[in-house]
């Protein structure tokens, strides 16, 4: 007899779908696949300075529930279209819950909201409702927390984030080297934005690193190097706020000492807002000021928004308010429009 020295701390093992047979049962129309694709390229553009218009990625810090989510995105489009001229609007449609601790991980982790962890029935509702808000025409963006769940979706995925929290990780950077689409990558959770700049220019070289395939089979990915990596301004718990002229122009002068775009989004939630909703409208109200003075650094923003602003507490799952956040407060369409009207003024000018 020899003692067991493997998986001693594993209970269980459940199995997982491979990205490919989700895919053959939700498939992608040719349509879809060319207004990702067109979508991803205008973000490249505005990125590039080659579109005048604002990047605006906006909607609730995450999903739970799936036909809130999509009442959301029927709205949404009406206002993308109002301000198209100024604004181009992705609808933020975030899975995945990075916890400091503990604590709710998102759509695809737990969809039931009841910690039983259903991760297939996660992955299938989550492809799901990026068919059904493509169909919209109304491009989404998410963050790729789980290396992995991307091969499931990210076909469908306009524009995406590395995290505050995994914004240091290898890992994180390497996929990011390999992302289709354009990818913001935001400053640290205490506020340093040089390892932000530093996870840009890794990213933008080519890295070598092993995965799964569709077919769900390890293998060792190559990829080519994502050249459309950019800074976003979160602020941070020792830094505070830092989406001011003072922040920026230290911001670009860490990316221009890098030989890296000027390229900037800053996200009006989060560090910036000190997690007050209503504070995203003053960072908002700063960041049209630069705008109208000619700040051309400043390419995008993001919004924490949903049906019903603030936010609520899981607990009793019949007593949840349907449109409302279970995580980071939001502001309502309401407000979200008043902070759009003002940034397309800013544009305007």
């Amino acid at each position: 007899m020899t003692e067991r020295t493997d998986d001693l701390n594993i209970l269980q093992f459940r199995p997982l779908i491979s990205p490919a047979v989700l895919m053959e049962e939700l498939p992608t129309a040719s349509a879809e696949e060319t207004f990702v694709s067109d979508s991803r390229n205008i973000i490249r553009r505005i990125l590039g300075k080659e579109d005048s218009r604002l990047l605006v990625v906006v909607g609730p810090c995450s999903i739970h529930d799936p036909v809130a989510a999509i009442e959301y995105a029927e709205k949404l489009k009406g206002i993308a279209e109002r301000f198209t001229d100024q604004l181009f609007l992705v609808m933020r449609v975030y899975f995945e819950k990075p916890r400091t601790v503990m604590g709710w991980k998102g759509l695809i982790n737990d969809p039931d909201l009841d910690g039983s962890y259903h991760i297939n029935r996660g992955l299938r509702l989550a492809r799901k409702l990026l068919l059904d808000i493509c169909r919209l025409r109304l491009p989404t963006a998410t963050e790729f927390l789980d290396t992995t769940f991307g091969q499931f979706y990210a076909d469908l995925v306009t524009w995406g984030a590395i995290g505050a929290r995994t914004v240091e990780s290898q890992v994180h950077r390497e996929l990011a080297s390999g992302m289709s689409m354009p990818v913001g990558i935001k400053n640290r959770t205490d506020g340093n934005v040089q390892v932000a700049v530093d996870a840009i220019l890794t990213a933008r070289n080519p890295h070598l690193f092993p995965s799964l395939t569709k077919e769900g089979a390890p293998a060792l990915f190559h990829t080519r190097g994502n050249a459309h990596g950019h800074l976003v301004l979160r602020g941070g718990t020792e830094t505070g706020p830092n989406y001011s002229v003072e922040h920026v122009a230290n911001a670009v002068s860490l990316l221009n000492a890098a030989g890296l775009p000027a390229a900037i989004m800053v996200d009006l939630s989060h560090g910036n807002s000190k997690k007050d909703p209503q504070r995203q409208y003053d960072v908002a109200h700063a960041l049209a000021e630069q705008l109208a003075d000619g700040e051309e650094a400043i390419r995008g923003v993001m919004i924490e928004s949903h049906l019903v602003s603030g936010r609520q507490d899981i607990g009793d799952l019949t007593k949840l308010t349907y449109g409302q956040s279970i995580t980071d407060a939001c502001l309502n369409l309401d407000e979200t429009v008043r902070v759009l009207e003002l940034l397309a003024g800013s544009i305007r000018s």
